[in-house]
């Protein structure tokens, strides 16, 4: 195995490069699901530790650029809250970000994440797009040339982190004399490494903070000066490693000294200026910079009571506990002292729940229509937060707003998961309120998580409903025990929604040593599609019980869905098996082809005539194809789930299934076979080496006839 290494030049050159202030490389081991991070520029690997294993499904950008294979970029902290709030959350500091995949041919192998400071322009350049796109290629190239040598590069335990670029001046200057001149400055100066270790204190720093340096050095501030343990200066000092912009907050040093701390990063540490404080300057905790007396502070508290809330929301269950859950918590934690919680239905608002408002203000605009300026209306259709301070701002954002519940500020937060807008929430304050960038952040977070635990909570009320009942009959309990066949079938449904796919298998014995096998692939992930899923099961099952050939099974069926008219396309493959003559029969409604593993090991991809779909034109025909189908061999049908990849041609990824079929052991006997089929199985529909998870629902089915 080779280590990460060769990677470090590179990518080093790359954040250098385009001027970021943060990179991490991830690489996505082969046959994992997750991006390991591997090398680190910029920040200790103690700030970057949370973020060492990110699962491929994991809503964060660099998996979703990875997954789909794109470059996402993020502009503004309102914008990464909006999209990713729980990432906001956990990192409220100001920055930009991007995230790419690295790729060569069909293989990703990692990702890359850069971070700019906010002066940064609010779009990349083309210059810097295409100094990301060559330095992404060049390690998809080093890559897969250790992977083809028996060297493949692995992450190891612990991230690389490279070391910053030295100024050439640095070099010249005289050590005792920086120090002569740092001792002679009335003012106290001390340095910290990106870890937020102390690397030199000047005399006055020492006695400003009122203990020794040699007590300091080596030290993280808050962890030797009780007085600064606060989880404001830590705050501090990650905003400014992260956001790379000067910081400055006041503290007191007991018991009546208050001290200013102005912090300066660069690529290689902070420098900290500490000076005492007027008496009239107030003391502060927010790691916003600057703050105004006037500001509220968004703080640990209200972060705490974020992901508190966060937690919470992952245990409801239905629609009234989130409803429950937002009410009990938001009301107390976040100064608000009422909120509406709405959503849209048959094109007017509904009332979901609401908390401090009286239920007769509610009932007047339960049932305003959509096409209504009211603002709650307005964030609902939109999809745009709105904040206002005032009722002025209120009335000239909105003229025919009437003042009706006597409350001095609001905010209307869009509740947007999965792409859509599922709702709004209202929150309302008795008096009027400034909402500082960094409060709108965290309500648009707020909001974010909301909208997914209402998304999920109303999804899970619908499979209460009737994904229960519905779903159970779809796909076979058991593949039934056919003499002289040994088969292994999985399912796997999409990553997002219901989990109600249209893709189904089916396989049962037909007369003396045949039987029949089929596998489709239903237009859709709803219930509609779901339902038709079972009538083309039904039919295909009827149809080649009374004998016909896969052609006519096929054609009979597609006038069936024709003559249905549910606007819905089926992809379709069906399979007459005679095992006596070690033969197959096959016909294609559209249906990735079929692959044949022959005894040997060799893998072909069996080119079918292909069919229209199903549901298209009632008078459409499907040919019947014959092959050989001798003992030891695998026939391998399959949906496109397991082929469709974003941005890879599906020909390309159909051959990479096709190779790992071909690789897969073979086994001697019933029993060898047996486990050989079912291990198979699991590795065919993971994920292939370097590739990212699918987003679309898989069925696999795998016949092997026996000796």
């Amino acid at each position: 195995m080779g280590d990460a290494e060769p990677l470090d030049d590179p990518f080093g050159r790359l954040v250098q490069e385009v001027g970021a202030s943060v990179g991490l490389l991830y690489l996505l081991p082969p046959e994992e699901s997750a991006l390991r991070l591997t090398v680190v520029s910029g920040v200790p690997a103690r700030l970057a530790a949370p973020w060492a294993r990110v699962a491929l499904d994991a809503p964060v950008p660099v998996a979703d650029a990875v997954r789909e294979r794109r470059l996402v970029w993020l502009g503004s902290r309102e914008e990464m809250a909006r999209r990713y709030p729980t990432l906001q959350l956990v990192l409220p500091y100001d920055f930009m970000m991007a995230t790419v995949a690295i790729t060569e041919g069909v293989a990703v192998w990692g990702g890359i994440v850069l971070l700019w400071p906010l002066w940064h322009p609010p779009q990349l350049s083309a210059d810097e797009r295409a100094m990301i796109d060559s330095c992404c290629r060049r390690m998809g190239r080093l890559l897969r040339k250790a992977e083809d040598s028996g060297r493949p590069v692995v992450p190891e335990a612990e991230p690389r982190v490279l070391s910053p670029p030295r100024r050439r001046a640095t070099e010249r200057i005289d050590a005792a004399a920086a120090v002569e001149f740092a001792e002679r400055l009335p003012v106290g100066c001390c340095g910290l490494d990106l870890d937020g270790r102390i690397t030199f204190a000047n005399t006055a720093a020492a006695d400003l903070l009122g203990t020794g340096a040699t007590t300091l050095l080596g030290a993280r501030p808050w962890e030797v000066l009780l007085w600064l343990r606060d989880p404001a200066f830590e705050d501090h000092y990650r905003a400014t490693v992260i956001g790379r912009r000067p910081t400055s907050f006041t503290a007191l040093r007991p018991p009546d000294t208050p001290l200013t701390f102005q912090l300066y990063p660069d690529a290689s540490g902070i420098s900290v200026h500490i000076t005492p404080a007027p008496a009239e300057q107030p003391l502060t905790a927010a790691p916003e910079q600057p703050t105004t007396p006037a500001d509220p502070p968004v703080g640990a508290t209200a972060h705490y009571h974020l992901m508190h809330l966060a937690a919470a929301l992952t245990e409801a269950v239905g629609a009234k506990d989130v409803v429950e859950l937002v009410a009990d918590q938001i009301v107390p934690a976040f100064g608000a002292q009422a909120l509406a919680l709405m959503t849209a239905e048959e094109g007017r608002l509904h009332i979901v729940g609401h908390r401090g408002y009286p239920a007769e203000l509610m009932d007047r605009f339960d049932a305003e229509p959509l096409t209504s300026d009211a603002p709650a209306v307005r964030v609902l259709t939109t999809g745009h937060p709105s904040f206002f301070g005032t009722f002025a701002d209120l009335k000239r954002a909105h003229p025919p707003a009437v003042h009706q519940d006597d409350m001095g500020a609001w905010a209307f937060l869009p509740l947007i998961a999965s792409g859509g807008i599922v709702g709004s929430l209202v929150l309302a304050y008795d008096r009027p309120r400034p909402f500082p960038p960094a409060e709108r952040a965290v309500l648009t977070s707020l909001a974010g998580l909301i909208a997914q635990a209402l998304d999920r909570a109303r999804l899970y009320d619908a499979k209460d409903e009737l994904a229960r009942t519905l779903q159970a009959g779809l796909l076979p309990h058991a593949l039934p025990r056919i003499p002289g066949l040994d088969v292994a079938a999985r399912y796997l449904p999409a990553g997002r929604g219901m989990g109600i796919g249209g893709d189904f298998y089916d396989l049962f014995g037909g007369p003396a040593t045949t039987a029949v096998a089929a596998i489709g692939d239903v237009q859709g992930h709803n219930v509609t599609a779901a339902a038709l899923m079972g009538q083309v099961r039904t039919a295909v099952h009827a149809h080649a019980t009374a004998g016909a050939s896969p052609g006519n099974v096929l054609a009979r069926t597609n006038r069936l869905l024709t003559d249905l008219e549910t606007g819905l396309f089926t992809s379709c493959l069906c399979v007459h098996l005679d095992l006596a003559r070690h033969r197959a029969s096959l016909a294609t409604a559209g249906h990735p082809p079929p692959l044949l593993r022959h005894p040997d090991g060799r893998t072909e991809i069996l080119d079918l005539s292909p069919g229209l779909l199903l549901g298209i034109d009632a008078d459409a025909d499907y040919t019947t194809t014959g092959i050989e189908l001798p003992p030891g061999c695998v026939l391998a049908l399959y949906t496109d789930g397991l082929v469709e990849v974003p941005g890879v041609d599906i020909d390309d990824t159909t051959a990479e299934l096709a190779a790992r079929l071909a690789g897969a052991p073979d086994g001697t006997g019933d029993g060898a076979a047996q486990c050989t089929m079912e291990s198979l199985a699991d590795t065919l529909v993971q994920p292939a080496g370097h590739s990212a998870s699918r987003l679309d629902d898989i069925a696999l089915l795998l016949l092997n006839p026996l000796t």
